[in-house]
Formats: C-alpha cells, sequence, structure tokens
C-alpha cells in the first residue's frame, strides 16, 4: 500500500488489528495498550537530606499506583498521584517528605522524561 501523507490512518490500523485479531480469537480491548503509568510520575526527583542532594529515580510503580524512588546509599521513598511523600526503610525525612506531586514540582524539584 502507498500512503500519500507518510502516514497510516489510525481508522486503518484499529480496522487492520482488528482483522488480525479475529484471526486469533481475541477480543480487541485485551490487545490495545493502556495509558502508560511512567507518564504520570517524574523520572526523576531531587531531595535534600543532611545538608546532601540526592537524585531519586523511580524505580517501579505499584498496581495500587505507589511509585517507589531509589538513591544511592539504599534511601528510597514512595508517593502517590494524590499522596504525599514517604521515606522508606526507617531511613530518616528530608526536603520531599510530606510534600504532594503538585509540591515538588512547584518547588522545582522534579525532572519529567521529554519523548
Amino acid at each position: 500500500m502507498k500512503y500519500t501523507s507518510g502516514r497510516r490512518s489510525n481508522g486503518l490500523a484499529k480496522t487492520l488489528l482488528a482483522g488480525l485479531v479475529s484471526l486469533v480469537g481475541l477480543p480487541l480491548t485485551t490487545i490495545e495498550a493502556q495509558e502508560d503509568p511512567f507518564d504520570q510520575f517524574p523520572l526523576l526527583i531531587q531531595c535534600k537530606h543532611k545538608e546532601t542532594y540526592h537524585a531519586f529515580y523511580i524505580s517501579r510503580i505499584s498496581p495500587d499506583g505507589v511509585a517507589t524512588y531509589v538513591a544511592s546509599e539504599r534511601m528510597a521513598g514512595t508517593i502517590t498521584l494524590d499522596g504525599h511523600a514517604k521515606a522508606t526503610g526507617g531511613a530518616e525525612g528530608g526536603s520531599c517528605v510530606g510534600k504532594t506531586l503538585a509540591e515538588l514540582r512547584a518547588s522545582h524539584q522534579t525532572y519529567d522524561l521529554k519523548r
């Protein structure tokens, strides 16, 4: 097939995908991509702990929406989209503990991945 715009139309792609899915007997909804949870959380959160700045990188997001961030020296913390940051593993709190994602973003402590 040849496309004058160089791009496939979304409708044509869905039609082709539906045809392929029907060959294997799976419903289309099981194949369609879910929203990527990593798009909702920043890639990095910068926090100060004991006069040292640490970069906490996102490590995982659990099915219940809790994001875990890790840094050097076995430091870690968790946060949800609408909750407050918490230190884990007995770590003392730093400049991020108790803040929401909105507060961390407003204080320029977050860095998002640009695609």
